[in-house]
């Protein structure tokens, strides 16, 4: 027979584990709600998620972002959900996917000095990165990102022109070290996957970016984007951006409904 001190050694150890599993869901929560609430601070997070429909690994990120665009009421944080190319040739295309989306993710590897790209990867700000799926890591970095003093000043319109998006801008100065981005997004979309990693498996989406256009930033300006033919009025909008083109860091940011 064991002694009394292994067995409850035994039967407390996997308690333990649940306990702290439940407490870090619990924080992880409570992380989401405090970055989902508008603040009087001027900082900001423009998040950049980079996953694809043909990766197993990337359903698990494209759901964080999704609990943090759902009932998110912080107008300083944008998120943008770039489908990448390189995974189209595993037996499935990912219709939202873009060869210019994979080499803005080579851009960042550029910039950050990374050795590689991969799936799932987000980026802050234009200035930290980690895997997609690490829940800790990306909320860390979101809020680090709110917590920091920003320029402010950038703001935007949008209106629908025939087939077009037209983005006026203004309250910046010009820089001829920076570019205007300007993504234009689709709030919500679902795809069932036939093939590939993931085949068998509807996948939900959230802030994807069917569409980027740049320009040398001026103090104001207009960007056109082409509208895709699914476009509906109310379920799109567009973030715009101003990127500093030697480092990537993000400065300003601000987005309207289109």
């Amino acid at each position: 027979m064991k002694p009394f001190k292994e067995i409850a050694l035994f039967i407390g150890l996997p308690l333990l584990f649940i306990a702290m599993a439940a407490f870090s869901h619990i924080n992880r929560q409570q992380m989401v709600s405090r970055i989902q609430q508008d603040s009087t601070t001027r900082g900001f997070a423009v998040v950049e998620l980079f996953t694809s429909e043909g990766c197993w690994s990337c359903p698990p990120a494209d759901a964080l972002i999704e609990k943090l665009q759902r009932d998110n009421n912080n107008r300083q944080l944008y998120i943008l959900a770039f489908h990448v190319d390189y995974w189209d040739h595993q037996g499935w295309k990912d219709r939202f996917s873009k060869s210019a989306f994979t080499d803005r993710q080579k851009q960042y590897a550029a910039w950050l000095r990374l050795s590689t790209i991969y799936t799932p990867q987000v980026v802050i700000n234009g200035q930290t990165e980690m895997v997609g799926s690490d829940e800790s890591s990306v909320l860390s970095g979101i809020r680090s990102a709110l917590q920091e003093t920003s320029a402010s000043g950038l703001t935007i319109r949008a209106t629908v022109t025939g087939k077009e998006a037209v983005i006026s801008y203004t309250g910046i100065a010009a820089d001829a070290s920076a570019h205007i981005l300007v993504a234009l997004v689709q709030k919500n979309a679902s795809s069932q996957v036939a093939a590939g990693e993931n085949a068998g498996k509807q996948l939900t989406h959230v802030q994807i970016v069917r569409a980027l256009e740049q320009q040398p930033l001026q103090a104001q300006g207009q960007v056109s984007a082409g509208l895709p033919r699914d476009f509906r009025p109310g379920a799109w909008e567009v973030v715009a951006f101003v990127q500093q083109s030697a480092t990537g860091k993000i400065t300003q940011a601000a987005k309207a409904d289109l």
